[in-house]
């Protein structure tokens, strides 16, 4: 078997962790590889909203984290090319219950930084999301949002323009101290990182079984809105509040579900909660649900699609849309944000298991470089 010369990590996987690692890496001054089995991303990290959240990340470390990866994101889009087609993030509050949830948060240090909107003052910052029934939003400075399925491609040609060598479409048999196995050849390394986004299976799968981790199966739509319609900013709604570690630990989220419960059974059955960002050529990204299990069906219910769709006309009220495209994306689901295992002597699994990945890749990547634990 041929053996490449040694470098100083390899990265298995080319998703947005994987990217993230590379890098870290290479910021450090290291010489970097990356194996990927397939010829270009195709995983969870081009089939979510490209949504850089920051506002309801868990209090503390993810929260730092995402506020980090942020700042990574905005420093090197520009440079990779890569656009920022809007930030900021509107929390619409519905019912009495959400609003109490977000005034609650703008008390935390992590709501240091937002505003609350009444009715009148969101009239005159948004007035597109101002309807009668809405009792105020919190605004967030904080969000930015890419075009994940063009944003990852653009970052791993501007890495590999920095020297990261990539090998795609090369299956890895096998990962030791050292060294990755390739079907053809064998790689060197000082260190390894494997970054398998859902693939639990093929390359040290004890890893996981710690953090019960499973497969989350999501559903999402890119909808047409009005000719000239202008979102602005991202969206959510009082779903949100529910699923979003830093509003669904505060004090009124319990309050908040128990109307949902009522009011919406087979919204919260499907796992439901609303995130509507714009698209530069003016289509409009919506989702999402959640379906959970070690193995994932490849049938997806209508219901949840019609169910996402409401939840979305009773937040933006368009007056007519269409839907352009659908699609569904598997990522893996743990009892914690993240995981960085030590399987081998300077061999390394990193795995986001919290769906948060493009929010928090960057900062968690310098977090395993640097040899550190995960925070909770």
């Amino acid at each position: 078997m041929q053996a490449d010369g040694k470098t100083d990590l390899i990265v298995v996987g080319a998703g947005i962790v994987g990217l993230a690692c590379a890098l870290v890496a290479v910021e450090q001054g290291l010489r970097v590889q990356v194996v990927d089995r397939d010829n270009f991303c195709t995983g969870a990290s081009i089939r979510n909203f490209g949504f850089v959240t920051v506002t309801g990340q868990g209090r503390g470390a993810s929260w730092r984290r995402a506020m980090r990866s942020r700042e990574v994101w905005a420093h090197i889009a520009p440079q990779a090319g890569i656009a920022v087609e809007h930030t900021g993030l509107y929390v619409v509050a519905q019912r009495a219950e959400a609003a109490a949830v977000l005034r609650e948060l703008l008390r935390t240090e992590e709501g240091a930084a937002l505003s609350w909107l009444s009715l009148d003052k969101l009239r005159k910052q948004a007035p597109h999301l101002a309807h009668a029934y809405v009792q105020g939003a919190v605004y967030s400075p904080h969000e930015l949002r890419v075009e994940a399925r063009f944003a990852i491609e653009k970052l791993r040609l501007w890495l590999a323009s920095r020297g990261v060598r990539f090998h795609m479409g090369q299956a890895v048999q096998q990962v030791e101290t050292g060294r990755v196995r390739l079907a053809d050849r064998s790689l060197q390394a000082e260190r390894v990182v494997v970054c398998p986004g859902p693939d639990l299976r093929s390359l040290f799968p004890a890893a996981f079984a710690p953090y019960e981790t499973r497969l989350c199966q999501l559903q999402m739509l890119r909808i047409r809105p009005p000719a000239g319609y202008h979102l602005g900013s991202a969206v959510m709604s009082d779903l949100s509040l529910v699923r979003y570690r830093g509003f669904s630990e505060l004090p009124g989220a319990a309050r908040l579900e128990d109307r949902l419960r009522v009011e919406l059974p087979r919204t919260l059955q499907h796992g439901i909660h609303l995130i509507v960002v714009q698209s530069a050529d003016g289509s409009l990204v919506v989702g999402d649900s959640h379906q959970y299990g070690a193995a994932m069906p490849p049938f997806v219910p209508a219901e949840a699609e019609e169910l996402i769709l409401a939840e979305m006309q009773r937040v933006l009220c368009l007056g007519h849309y269409h839907i352009e495209e659908r699609w569904t994306g598997i990522y893996p689901s743990g009892k914690q944000d993240a995981l960085i295992e030590t399987v081998l002597p300077d061999v390394q699994v990193l795995s986001v298991i919290s769906g948060t990945g493009m929010s928090t890749a960057f900062a968690l990547a310098e977090e395993c470089l640097k040899g550190e634990r995960i925070a909770t």
